[in-house]
């Protein structure tokens, strides 16, 4: 699944490039996981003000609304002066006056969503629960430790939950736990401080990295531009079950939580 960093490289992919467009025409294909919510035909004429992201949603906002998209387990955008003929898994085709946007999406888990504002019930169905952006200036470590304290539940699943701060997949957070050196199946709520800013950091500097590496390609990912990601091929722990610490060389472990799977290192993870 497409995560934060995959869904922010995306964005940077082809924001500047399709801001200030025109919408000339909208085509849908089979059924997302939601609907529209407006004839495509209404779309037609108006101009793409600029394209956001929130959590792993991008929002497109229009001189009249905003258009939501989700990449689902398995889409990708693309945009480009020209696409061509659709295929089967193509389920959304936007024609601008500065080139055309497009989501295929083989398993059709993603979704691209009409909202009339952002405080719209629509957006705020989608959004409203989402956490802090963790690389922006809201998120701050006081709160975040505080949020760790109220739950009891493991602090892999906390982060995944997307409550307390959002976008950290899993991924990502396999990685920040690492480099934290928390174990995965360490209770939110027993984590102090000291530990809790470490994890705060690590968050920070893991997506971080993870952008200017252009995200993780492990199937078909690849930008707007239809380039793939390298984050992967650095991963200190992620799906290097069995391979050497890259720090101690124990062998790394996975296990399942929550029916996705978290690799650590047991020696460098306490």
């Amino acid at each position: 699944m497409p995560e934060l960093p995959e869904v922010e490289v995306t964005r940077l992919s082809f924001a500047d490039r399709i801001a200030g467009a025109t919408i000339l025409a909208v085509r849908m294909g089979k059924a997302l996981r939601w609907p529209l919510g407006i004839d495509p035909r209404l779309l037609e004429g108006r101009r793409i003000l600029q394209v956001r992201r929130r959590g792993k949603y991008l929002l497109l906002d229009l001189d009249e609304g905003l258009l939501l998209l989700h990449l689902g387990m398995s889409g990708s955008l693309n945009f480009s002066p020209t696409q061509p003929e659709p295929g089967p898994h193509t389920h959304f085709d936007m024609e601008t006056t500065r080139g055309a946007l497009r989501l295929n999406d083989p398993r059709r888990f993603g979704a691209v969503v009409y909202a009339p504002a952002e405080d719209s019930s629509v957006a705020r169905k989608l959004l409203g629960a989402l956490g802090v952006e963790p690389l922006e200036a809201g998120f701050g470590a006081e709160a975040f430790h505080a949020g760790l304290r109220k739950r009891n539940a493991a602090v892999k699943q906390v982060l995944l939950a997307g409550d307390i701060v959002v976008g950290v997949g899993n991924i990502y957070a396999s990685e920040a736990l690492f480099l934290a050196r928390i174990r995965p199946t360490t209770r939110a709520s027993r984590i102090g401080r000291a530990r809790s800013d470490r994890l705060h950091a690590a968050i920070r500097e893991v997506l971080a990295r993870a952008v200017a590496k252009g995200g993780s390609t492990l199937r078909d990912f690849s930008s707007a531009q239809g380039e793939s990601g390298y984050f992967q091929l650095e991963a200190m722990v992620y799906d290097r079950e069995g391979l050497p610490c890259r720090i101690c060389g124990t062998a790394i472990k996975a296990i399942r939580q929550g029916q996705r799977s978290t690799f650590y290192c047991p020696h460098c993870q306490k």
